[in-house]
């Protein structure tokens, strides 16, 4: 019994990473010792997975980046050990056999172990305070565009067709709804101004949540810095900062604009590169953000005679508008690096929006 328990402490001490399967309820730990040998592979329930962890002091943590990552990296973090989000597209090549929660736990720790491997950073509790914010108003924007398109959809039914815009909506609508003569019926009518009110209510929170989000951004260090850049407001501020921070965790420029999804892709062989499209990569509404504030840089480039319109008007010319406004978010992810690390005295005043 004592050379067993003997044993178990040795094991126990040996473990050098732990990976980690995230779940809500039934968790998959992985320990591997020194020499990258696997010890264990069990399950754990939410409520020991505390106390299992507490057993490998010497151990670094890996888990996949994922839902509920950033809860228990800083859960972790405070408990003193070293803990590694690896990026779910890491985690998927070193993935062995069929997909479960054993061969996943596994595949963690191994990714972990790849030299130059770029972790995700732990959000901060402010991170995720905006964050969530962001992705109400996601919500609250497709649920009322989703809305508009019905409402389009129905009238279109009946003959009438209304102006394109989401503002046209709450314009017209209450008109079509008195006009007696424009052939609707009365059921249509008391749906369609269900729907109007329904309307109504999500332009209200998306209005309440939008002022929400430029007091915090206005009171925001890391905000106020972006929001010198031109085509950077208070949404696009925030969202960048609730997705990257301080941007630490990039080398350099072109490393965020990459990881943003707004450089060419590339394909190359036998010393020949051939460039194409954007990678898309990243986040989906960031990248939107982005390329809306550079689509209104790009609209007022024709009244302005600086260095960067008469640039942004050049590309515009030679490759055609979208390009130039792609062009400008990719330069623009660029400006918010240099921004983040040196300041916003490092750059030019002809590219910060209060010249």
């Amino acid at each position: 019994m004592e050379v067993l328990n003997l044993k178990k402490v040795f094991i126990m001490s040996n473990i050098t990473l732990l990976g980690i399967d995230l779940a809500k309820s039934v968790f998959q730990i992985c320990g591997l010792n020194q020499a990258n040998q696997k010890q264990f592979n069990k399950q754990v329930t939410r409520k020991r997975l505390l106390n299992e962890v507490r057993q490998h002091p010497n151990a670094v943590i890996a888990m996949e980046a994922c839902a509920t990552s950033h809860y228990w990296a800083r859960t972790f973090s405070d408990m003193g050990f070293t803990v590694r989000l690896i990026p779910a597209q890491h985690v998927k090549a070193f993935l062995r056999g069929n997909k479960n929660d054993t061969n996943d736990a596994l595949a963690i720790a191994e990714a972990a172990l790849r030299p130059g491997l770029h972790p995700v950073p732990v959000k901060t509790l402010e991170q995720q305070d905006i964050q969530t914010l962001l992705r109400i108003r996601t919500r609250l924007k497709d649920a009322r565009k989703t809305n508009a398109n019905q409402l389009r959809g129905l009238l279109a039914e009946y003959g009438i067709i209304m102006t394109v815009g989401i503002s046209n909506i709450t314009k017209e609508l209450p008109f079509v709804l008195e006009d007696a003569d424009n052939g609707l019926t009365p059921i249509a009518r008391q749906a369609l101004h269900k729907l109007l009110t329904e309307h109504i209510r999500l332009s209200d929170e998306i209005h309440l949540l939008e002022t929400q989000l430029k007091t915090i951004a206005n009171q925001h260090e890391t905000a106020i810095k972006l929001m010198h850049l031109r085509g950077i407001g208070p949404i696009s501020a925030l969202a960048l900062y609730a997705s990257i921070g301080n941007g630490a965790q990039f080398k350099n420029a072109r490393q965020l604009s990459a990881w943003l999804g707004l450089v060419p892709q590339h394909h190359g062989s036998g010393g020949k590169v051939q460039l194409s499209s954007i990678s898309k990569r990243g986040s989906v509404q960031l990248r939107v953000l982005m390329i809306h504030g550079a689509r209104t840089v790009h609209n007022w480039a024709a009244r302005r005679d600086d260095s960067l319109s008469e640039w942004v008007k050049s590309v515009a010319e030679r490759r055609g508008k979208h390009k130039a406004v792609v062009a400008l978010a990719n330069k623009t992810a660029r400006m918010v690096w240099v921004v983040l690390n040196k300041g916003v005295d490092a750059l030019p005043k002809h590219y910060l929006a209060n010249v």
